[in-house]
Order: C-alpha cells, then sequence, then structure tokens
C-alpha cells in the first residue's frame, strides 16, 4: 500500500500546487488588467498626467499669470539632459477656451491662435490650477509614453511579490503534504485496499483535528466490516455445522434399515423422526431469527402484565425443572408490572431463557424469576446459582449458535439460537437485555421494557 500512498500524495500535491500557482497567476494578471483599465478610462488620475512638463506648464501659468511666453518651457524641456518622456515638437499647447497657443511645439505657426480641432490618435491632458482648468496638452499617441510605462513602478513591485508567492506556495505544499496530503492519501488508499477485500486495513491516526477524526472513523467503519464478514464466514459454518447432526443421523438411521443394520421398527423409526424434528426445529428458528433482525415480523403490540407472563412461563417448566432435580420460582412485583408488548413473543422471551437456564444449571440448583416496576420501566429478571459464564464471554452470549461448552455440541439440547432471537424479540419492542455474573455465583439476565 506504500507505493499507492505515494503516487495519491504525489497526484494531491501537484494538484495543490497547480492551484496556488494559478491564483498567483490570476492576481497578477488582474492588477495589470485592472490598472490598464483605470487609466485608460479616467485620464483624470492617469499617471501621464503627472509627467515633468505637465507640472511645469501649471507652474509657468501660476507664476505668469497667463501663456504668454510659454514656449520657453518647452525649450527648456527640450535641452534637458537625459531621456525625454515625451516629443516636445509633437506637444500642441491650448488656452482654456481650446485655441492654440503653441502649435506641436512652435508659437509663429499659422494656426496659432485658431481653435484646435481634435484627433483621434491623440491624447489630450488638461491643465490646472486651484482646481481649475487652464488649457490643455495635446499629446501623439504614438509618441506619447505608455500607461503600462508608467505605472511600471507599481507593477514591478506586485511582480515580485507574485513570484515570492509562488515560492511561498511550493513551501505550503511541502508542509502540507507532511501535514495534511500524507496522512489523506493514506486513508484513500487504506479505502481502495477495503474496496478490493483487504478488510484488515488501517490508518495510523495522525493530522489535524479533522483528520484524525476521518482517520479514526475510517478504522472503525474497517473493523466493523472485517468483524461483519467474520461474522459471516462463522455463522455459514455454524448453519452447516448444526443442519450436519441431525442430517447425520436421519440418513445413518435410514441407511441403517436398508442396509439391514437396523430393523425398520418403530423405535429406529422414531430416532429418524426425532432428528427430523431438530432439523425442523433448527430451520424454523433460523428463519423467524432472519426476520427478527430484518424487522419483517409483526408485533402485535397490547398492555400487557409482565408478572402474567413469567408465572405462565414457571408454570409450564415446572416439571421439566422437577425432572431435573431445580428448584423454579417466581418473586412477583409489589403489584402489576403492565408494559406495551406482544403477549406471544414476550412469553417466548422468557421461556427461551429460563429454558436456558435449566439446561445449565446442575441438579439440585435453582432458577428464579423476579420482577420490578419503575416508572419508567418494567425489568423481569431470571438468575441461577449455576456455573455462570467466564467474563470474556458475556458479550456473545446473545450471538448466534453460542454455546458456553462448544465441544459438548448438543448434549444439552437447544438449537443454539434462543438467546439471540429472545434478543431480537426484545429490541423489536423497544426493550433491551443484559446478562451479567451474580456474586454469589451464576448468570443474570435482566430485561426492560418501558413502562406501560
Amino acid at each position: 500500500m506504500d507505493s499507492t500512498t505515494r503516487q495519491i500524495s504525489r497526484r494531491i500535491n501537484w494538484l495543490i500546487l497547480r492551484a496556488f500557482i494559478g491564483v498567483v497567476l490570476v492576481t497578477l494578471l488582474t492588477v495589470i488588467i485592472f490598472t490598464g483599465m483605470a487609466i485608460n478610462n479616467n485620464l483624470e488620475y492617469s499617471p501621464l498626467n503627472k509627467l515633468p512638463i505637465v507640472s511645469r506648464l501649471e507652474g509657468y501659468y501660476i507664476g505668469h499669470g497667463g501663456w504668454d511666453g510659454a514656449q520657453v518651457i518647452l525649450q527648456d524641456a527640450s535641452s534637458a539632459p537625459g531621456n525625454q518622456l515625451v516629443i516636445v515638437e509633437k506637444l500642441t499647447l491650448l488656452d482654456a477656451t481650446g485655441r492654440i497657443i503653441l502649435d506641436h511645439g512652435a508659437s509663429d505657426s499659422a494656426s496659432v491662435g485658431t481653435i484646435y480641432q481634435s484627433a483621434a490618435n491623440e491624447i489630450i491632458l488638461n491643465l490646472k490650477v486651484d482646481g481649475e482648468t487652464v488649457g490643455s496638452l495635446v499629446l501623439d499617441k504614438e509618441t506619447a509614453p505608455s500607461a503600462l510605462a508608467e505605472v511600471s513602478p507599481i507593477l514591478i513591485p506586485v511582480t515580485l511579490v507574485a513570484i515570492s508567492l509562488a515560492f511561498l506556495a511550493i513551501l505550503v505544499v511541502a508542509l502540507l503534504s507532511r501535514r495534511i496530503v500524507n496522512p489523506l492519501a493514506e486513508v484513500i488508499a487504506a479505502s481502495r485496499a477495503v474496496t478490493a477485500g483487504k478488510l484488515d486495513a488501517r490508518v495510523e491516526v495522525r493530522g489535524p483535528q479533522d483528520l484524525v477524526v476521518l482517520t479514526d472513523s475510517f478504522n472503525q467503519m474497517a473493523a466493523s466490516l472485517e468483524r461483519s464478514d467474520r461474522e459471516r464466514r462463522d455463522l455459514l459454518a455454524d448453519i452447516a455445522h448444526e443442519l450436519r447432526t441431525p442430517l447425520s443421523a436421519i440418513r445413518g438411521r435410514l441407511e441403517g434399515m436398508l442396509d439391514g443394520v437396523y430393523p425398520a421398527d418403530e423405535k429406529h423409526i422414531s430416532l429418524a423422526l426425532k432428528a427430523n424434528y431438530l432439523l425442523e426445529r433448527l430451520v424454523e428458528d433460523l428463519h423467524i431469527l432472519t426476520l427478527a433482525e430484518s424487522r419483517q415480523l409483526t408485533f402485535d403490540k397490547k398492555v400487557t402484565d409482565l408478572s402474567i407472563l413469567a408465572a405462565h412461563t414457571v408454570e409450564m417448566f415446572s416439571a421439566e425443572a422437577d425432572e431435573k432435580g431445580l428448584t423454579l420460582t417466581l418473586e412477583p412485583a409489589a403489584g402489576p408490572c403492565l408494559t406495551l408488548v406482544d403477549p406471544q413473543r414476550t412469553e417466548q422471551v422468557i421461556g427461551n431463557l429460563v429454558g436456558n437456564s435449566l439446561r445449565y444449571v446442575p441438579s439440585g440448583g435453582k432458577v428464579w424469576l423476579t420482577l420490578e416496576q419503575t416508572e419508567e420501566t418494567v425489568s423481569l429478571t431470571v438468575n441461577d446459582n449455576g456455573p455462570g459464564i467466564p467474563a470474556e464471554d458475556l458479550p456473545y452470549i446473545f450471538n448466534r449458535f453460542w454455546r458456553k461448552e462448544k465441544s459438548r455440541a448438543r448434549a444439552r439440547g437447544g438449537s443454539g439460537l434462543g438467546l439471540a432471537i429472545a434478543k431480537q424479540f426484545i429490541e423489536a419492542q423497544d426493550g433491551s437485555v443484559s446478562a451479567e455474573n451474580l456474586p454469589t455465583g451464576g448468570l443474570k439476565i435482566s430485561v426492560r421494557f418501558s413502562n406501560g
């Protein structure tokens, strides 16, 4: 699974890195595009308005109170050392009324004093003093400095920041890879392994809190799937084993009678018939348990006195208890123990519990039932002074085909489904059942229903 984890980790890292770099590039392009749009759509705030020639002309107007002799400014600009931002010979200066003062840097042109007719390939910059327009400067677009060149002092730092962010993105991806990506890749790889049938796949719990919760939940899910698969296999093995015993008995008797080993008399036929009855009971119990687990059984609930059902069960099992030399008693509650249950199926539950106790309590022992009613619940307990159950086996006694003494198989009778059926019947009626060992020895099984 390590190679798969590395492949997934590389794909996730590359995905995150592309996302980070993409965000950086989009941010940079957005800044450039919107800056250019702002400059082109709002010339008033254009960097071209901050050209040195513009500031000089506005200063000249303030100092001289008009534009007389303004060609001196252009001559000074032409003779200034260094590269000029504009070509002076391409400049046209207008007064506040739009009349030409300087035509392409010349004051003696025939067009001086006439109203200027603007062209499409020109840029007109307003010259302002104290917020009032006092003139205009006309630039040829082909020779005027570009807006991008003017904002390059802003864009260059932005570009450098974007490049730095790109390197930072690589660093963040490296950190995320150790902290988040690698654990997440392990979860993905483990989930693929579980999908392929490797149910023992687990993931080391590490990383941020949310990832820890995800990893722990995955491990619990995988453990649950593994346990369910194991229980399914065990169930199939148990069913095969349980069906094999009566089938082998029936087949042995019938083949013995056909071969003349056994006479075909009432005794041997009855033994085969007894094994057949056992087989029928096992199949019927399996059918009932399946219906109960899938909640397909119908329950005819009505207000029922649990003490009456318990008394009737004790009466039914009294003969069996006497035959085995056991004491079977009922300790009734002070009053009626009313609850909303199906009387027939609940009596079957009590019978299964009592029958299970009688099966394992040795001769001379006792089984007793107690009833208790509180404001919220009605409880019935079936107690015995038998050998009890090992503490490590208590959680499993309501499982299908569980027996305390597996090596003795059916020596004590029963299908191994009685307690499992009882648990399903109880839970289907919104009740609960639990088992514990008594301090004095023996087993105590408690059944609780809501107070009716």
